[in-house]
């Protein structure tokens, strides 16, 4: 372990034993969203106008609406449209996770590249685990989507601390991968439970890195990011894509096959392809 790692490492964890751990804020639209996404009465038009307060979030759902994934052949010009088109709870999480886009930014140029890196990789796993959520599970794809939105949050407290506290973190990049490593499932479960998100959704960050996690009962969000990210790294040079699927107890939670390449079903890499298409619209 190198110096900066350990540094890092202990500055993190020194923080989230004392509690002083500064924490990224859920911006004030998704709070709001997030509020009215408990309700089961809400309308359209009051999500719209609730929406319509942010005006960079509004216009990626109207993006969205009009976008190929939708398959509509007509064009929406309005919020309550936009809506109507995507439903009520995909447009909360949807919503949700794009006001959580923007804290993805920071001022070094190493951090930033790695916020906007996860980032993406994040879309891709949620896109994935929406899809295996509706064709394994009775789990709700909409919340799955979210979930794999979320499942890396525990980086930006890190990433955070590096920036400003530890700047020659630049000078060994490895380091910091493994620190996150180490880091970021704890911290990000911490991070969901203060912003208040879905129970069943805040321990993901810490149950998707256990591969070898076996639970009772039915398949849960943990297995679904899971099996979203060993499939989204398959074929690839990410440790992830070296893993003997067989020894992951969540492929059989899914009643998938572990030696079975899950896009490979008929019609899920339409479905893939389309979340992808979506959630960069």
């Amino acid at each position: 372990m190198s110096r900066i790692e350990d540094r890092l490492m202990q500055a993190v964890r020194e923080g989230v034993a004392q509690d002083r751990l500064q924490l990224p804020t859920l911006p004030e639209v998704a709070l709001r969203i997030q509020r009215l996404a408990r309700d089961e009465s809400v309308s359209a038009a009051r999500l719209a106008a609730e929406i319509g307060r942010d005006p960079a979030t509004a216009a990626r759902l109207l993006k969205i609406a009009n976008s190929a994934s939708q398959r509509a052949l007509r064009a929406v010009d309005n919020l309550q449209m936009a809506i109507a088109r995507i439903g009520m709870t995909l447009t909360c999480n949807l919503a949700i996770g794009l006001t959580v886009e923007q804290l993805f930014r920071a001022r070094s140029p190493l951090i930033d590249r790695k916020l906007r890196a996860v980032w993406t990789r994040s879309q891709e796993v949620a896109a994935m685990a929406q899809v295996l959520a509706a064709h394994c599970t009775v789990l709700k794809p909409e919340l799955a989507l979210l979930a794999g939105l979320v499942h890396e949050i525990g980086v930006l407290p890190v990433l955070r601390i590096a920036d400003e506290q530890f700047p020659e973190v630049a000078e060994d990049p490895a380091a910091l991968e493994r620190a996150l490593a180490q880091l970021h499932p704890r911290t990000g479960a911490l991070v969901l439970r203060v912003w208040n998100f879905p129970p069943e959704i805040v321990d993901v960050p810490m149950h998707h890195v256990n591969l070898r996690r076996d639970h009772d009962g039915p398949a849960d969000y943990g297995d679904v990011i899971t099996v979203a990210c060993l499939q989204t790294h398959l074929g690839g040079d990410h440790p992830l894509a070296q893993v003997d699927r067989s020894t992951v107890p969540a492929f059989a939670k899914l009643d998938l096959s572990p030696e079975v390449d899950f896009l490979e079903i008929d019609g899920v890499q339409e479905q893939y392809d389309d979340n992808c298409g979506m959630l960069a619209a």
